[in-house]
């Protein structure tokens, strides 16, 4: 029984890393619908390439930093068959696909960062800095917040009276990425054209909406993976949170849709917003707490993306800052909201945690984005010549374009 308890195990938590990591062509194809044509190409190799990376960096580094737990062992040991001194690994290699689950949540960051840098950015500096942040930035916070990194959690309980819960991420993953790509965007500055000289937005349309559309539909299936499968053994499973998903999902697809004024992309990505804030406390929310965290959610995304465009000239061209950064930075709180017993949560939760620790977790992303690649701006430069640009990435970077025989006939 226990053998096959722990076969159980491996198997559910290898399901739900497979399904995060087909997320990843859903990343991919929003990019795609998204951007001009002429950026498709690299929109696809970036998402690919920087799962790679993120691969390579968490495995001997980023695991590390945030679980004091290393892969520098025979196999016997890892697959719990021997021991080694210091750490015992699950059986049937239970450690190993908990290790592909998590790292396809740390890989997230890199590709919630592509959306918000497209069109401009130079490639190797970017997988430099994908590097960087998967090795280092995300596991030191993944390690405070999941793990017992820097006694973050033991202070805010002792401060506040409840741990900070951030059950599958809405902080740890999105607002990071999020809040990151805030200063990727910044030190990059507008694509050619995006603004007149007065200031004044030009609109740049999506290239493809049925890419968009796909892009959103395959993260929408994958996330049921992604919150249901954060808790990570067979036994602690509940259908709470895979129908706390759901409800926050339509929720930010009906006010994303209103508030959008029917628009495809925004009613595409209010089911993203919706999923994005329910993460923090899908564990512990009520379906209409949910419901109402998905709601607004889709309310801050439509808003704060149209300001952030038109307003304070920020040209994040998927609007990742909006959707991951501020919806996620709000599902933390909702938390500590919507999670109460008052409003028909589980509890066990308080708003000041969730307040403090969601603030913590963009506070810190933040200042990383901003050093980084204000570090990498200074050094190598990480902006494409404006020639390049003018090209688009396919062809100066890939040297093929989405449609390379078409570029044949045309020439």
């Amino acid at each position: 029984m226990e053998a096959l308890q722990s076969g159980i195990d491996v198997f559910f938590v290898l399901s739900g890393a497979i399904l995060v990591f087909a997320m990843h062509s859903g990343f991919a194809f929003l990019e795609v619908g998204t951007v001009r044509h002429k950026n498709q190409v690299n929109a696809l190799v970036k998402i690919l390439v920087d799962f790679a990376i993120s691969t390579v960096a968490y495995f001997f580094i980023g695991y590390s930093v945030a679980y004091g737990v290393d892969f520098l062992v025979n196999a016997a040991v890892l697959t719990g068959d021997a021991t080694a001194e210091g750490y015992q690994f699950g059986k049937s290699g239970y450690d190993l696909v908990k290790f592909f689950f998590l790292l396809t949540f740390a890989a997230a960051i890199p590709a919630i960062i592509s959306g918000g840098i497209a069109e401009r950015m130079k490639f190797w500096p970017q997988l430099f800095a994908s590097g960087v942040i998967v090795a280092v930035i995300y596991p030191l916070f993944e390690g405070m917040t999941w793990g017992d990194r820097l006694g973050f959690q033991s202070w805010i309980e002792a401060s506040f009276g409840y741990a900070f819960n951030d059950f599958a991420g809405s902080i740890v993953v999105h607002a990071v990425g999020g809040w990151i790509a805030l200063g990727a965007v910044v030190m990059l500055g507008a694509r050619q054209g995006r603004y007149t000289a007065s200031g004044k937005a030009v609109g740049i349309p999506p290239s493809n909406i049925p890419f968009l559309a796909l892009g959103s539909w395959l993260l929408c299936i994958g996330w049921f993976g992604f919150n249901v499968m954060s808790a990570q053994a067979v036994g602690d499973i509940n259908g709470l949170v895979a129908l706390n998903s759901l409800m926050a999902m339509v929720g930010g697809i009906i006010t994303a849709l209103i508030a959008g004024r029917n628009d495809p992309g925004f009613v595409h990505n209010g089911a993203l917003a919706g999923l994005v804030a329910v993460c923090a406390g899908s564990n512990v929310f009520h379906p209409l707490g949910a419901l109402a965290t998905g709601a607004i959610a889709g309310v801050i995304f439509v808003f704060l993306f149209q300001a952030c465009h038109n307003r304070w000239k920020i040209d994040d061209v998927l609007g990742v800052w909006p959707l991951h950064g501020l919806c996620g930075l709000w599902g933390g709180i909702a938390c500590g909201i919507f999670g109460l017993e008052a409003f028909g949560g589980l509890g066990g939760v308080g708003f000041m945690s969730q307040l403090v620790g969601s603030l913590t977790g963009a506070a810190f992303a933040a200042v990383a984005g901003f050093v980084i690649y204000g570090i990498l701006r200074a050094v190598v430069g990480i902006r494409l010549s404006e020639e390049d640009e003018f090209r688009g990435a396919d062809l100066s970077i890939h040297h093929i374009g989405a449609n390379p025989e078409e570029d044949i006939v045309s020439r």
